[in-house]
């Protein structure tokens, strides 16, 4: 079981840059209703772009996109 002592005893051993985070983490949890400022909102486009990548990724494997030949192009005056 954990206990109060031994989170403190932890606590103690938390790098200085990391403090502000761990401070964010606790107040969350003593007061629920308050939102974190530091915690990132996801944006919903994002989050379906993601599910979409997801879904599609690796679809065209059986078929990959080839470049084609370069081909030849008329010679053009040159500009000065």
């Amino acid at each position: 079981m954990i206990t109060r002592e031994l989170l403190k005893a932890e606590i103690d051993k938390v790098q200085d840059r990391y403090l502000d985070l761990l401070y964010s983490v606790i107040t969350a949890l003593v007061n629920p209703a308050s939102p974190v400022t530091t915690t990132p909102q996801v944006d919903i486009q994002s989050s379906s772009w993601l599910n979409f990548i997801e879904q599609t990724y690796g679809s065209l494997a059986h078929a990959p996109i080839e470049r084609g030949d370069q081909g030849q192009y008329e010679v053009r005056e040159a500009i000065e």
